[in-house]
């Protein structure tokens, strides 16, 4: 026999002895496989975890940023409804003013 064939024939004998210890020990090589899944779940609910995190965060810097833009609107409109403003416009595009004295009229039931 040459040095290959032996070599072949001992990887083989090896698989065999590896094969028999394996079938011999099944409650041990489930015993590895589980914890082999076990760790294949923890780093996909990790995994998972992290996206979740990072949708969160993403989807909180935008309620910030919408609540920012909220402030600003209520700011707007609370500087549009103002009375002087309005006022002014009035007289400024409908030439209206308020009455004076003399010209309020009160009416009685």
């Amino acid at each position: 026999m040459s040095k290959t064939d032996k070599s072949s024939s001992t990887n083989f004998n090896l698989l065999l002895i590896l094969i028999s210890d394996l079938t011999r020990n099944k409650l041990r090589v489930l015993l590895y496989l589980m914890v082999i899944v076990s760790a294949f779940a923890v780093i996909l609910s990790t995994h998972s975890n992290r996206q979740q995190i990072i949708a969160l965060e993403q989807q909180m810097q935008e309620k910030d940023a919408l609540d920012v833009q909220w402030r600003n609107l209520v700011l707007e409109q609370r500087a549009l409804t103002e009375h002087n403003r309005i006022e002014a416009l009035v007289e400024k595009h409908l030439n209206m003013r308020r009455p004076t004295v003399d010209e309020e009229v009160v009416v009685r039931f």
